[in-house]
């Protein structure tokens, strides 16, 4: 059975694809959310005002420089030894990458980190409400 909300959440992102270097260099130099997928699980959601940078960076970067490099060497990290940049960056080319350009990155990235609760996201946002919510 198809997962239709899931597919309209992510209506407008590109297909998915392998995340690789060459993937992150198609992409545009523009604002956008960005999705990093194992198999159909949406693992982590990101917005940037440059996607092609931003995809690289999380690609090629370090733990202070990229969230998703950060949480992907904790989870691969073991007693006594820390994951290497090579250890994070082989991880993430087993995965598939899609994005979208977005004049509102961070309002978009907030509302599928709320609904799909990817595992590589530090924090979920709250939801916001309205002034007739409280009423």
């Amino acid at each position: 059975m198809p997962d239709t909300i899931h597919d309209d959440l992510l209506a407008g992102f590109t297909p998915a694809q392998p995340y690789t270097t060459e993937a992150a260099a198609a992409a545009p130099a523009s604002p956008g959310v960005h999705l990093v997928l194992e198999g159909s699980e949406v693992i982590y959601v990101g917005f940037t005002g440059n996607l092609r940078n931003r995809l690289r960076q999380h690609l090629t970067g370090n733990r202070d420089s990229s969230v998703l490099h950060q949480q992907v060497g904790h989870e691969l990290d073991k007693p006594g030894a820390v994951a290497t940049a090579a250890d994070i960056a082989a991880r993430l080319a087993r995965c598939e990458v899609r994005w979208r350009e977005d004049d509102n990155p961070q309002a978009t990235k907030e509302a599928l980190v709320l609904a799909l609760k990817p595992r590589f996201n530090r924090q979920v946002p709250k939801p916001r409400h309205s002034a007739d919510d409280e009423a």
